[in-house]
């Protein structure tokens, strides 16, 4: 049997039924008001935020992110693993010059990117784009808040973990030639 809180009942329910048998011979339990309810709420909620991801710090400097979140760099082969990757990273969704199929044509290239951007421009594009173009389509990877017309599996987490930002930046960042990089 399992329970889990509904938030709306501020009950525990098990498969749609309360927990609480009130009614069957059984007193109901009592009603939690004021400072109580909002105590017992925080209770209940709180080994939930244990499952939320903890986000890294990080700070916009012009048009990059110079440090690296959670202060260490990526490793380039599992950020092309993540890049080249139609279900993580969706890069190829969207952009060719990854040497990998399919690839898209709505973004630009990504041949030689780590010759035209630094590994801090690359950091701000990925964890949040609409921050130098407000208009782009592309997904913002690591920034949660403020953002409409998130599908439900991505609401409240991002896209990317820290760490698999830093492994696309580090495998963008070898991306040195014009033409397609394998």
């Amino acid at each position: 049997m399992t329970a889990q809180f509904c938030i709306r009942s501020n009950q525990l329910e098990t498969r749609g039924e309360p927990l609480s048998r009130a009614g069957e011979g059984f007193p109901a339990p009592p009603a939690a008001t004021g400072p109580a309810r909002t105590v017992r709420r925080i209770a209940l909620a709180a080994p939930l935020l244990l499952l939320l991801p903890a986000f890294a710090p990080y700070a916009v400097e012009g048009d990059a992110i110079p440090a690296p979140l959670e202060g260490r760099a990526g490793d380039p082969a599992r950020g092309r693993a993540i890049a080249t990757d139609a279900r993580k990273g969706l890069c190829t969704l969207c952009h060719a010059g990854l040497g990998a199929r399919p690839e898209g044509d709505l973004g630009p290239s990504l041949a030689g990117v780590g010759a035209r951007l630094s590994p801090g421009q690359l950091r701000l594009r990925l964890v949040d784009g609409r921050a130098l173009n407000p208009a782009t389509v592309m997904p913002s990877y690591y920034r949660i808040d403020g953002l409409t017309r998130v599908g439900p599996a991505w609401r409240d987490r991002p896209i990317l973990e820290a760490a698999e930002i830093e492994d696309v930046v580090a495998y963008l960042a070898t991306l040195r030639r014009e033409e397609e990089d394998r």
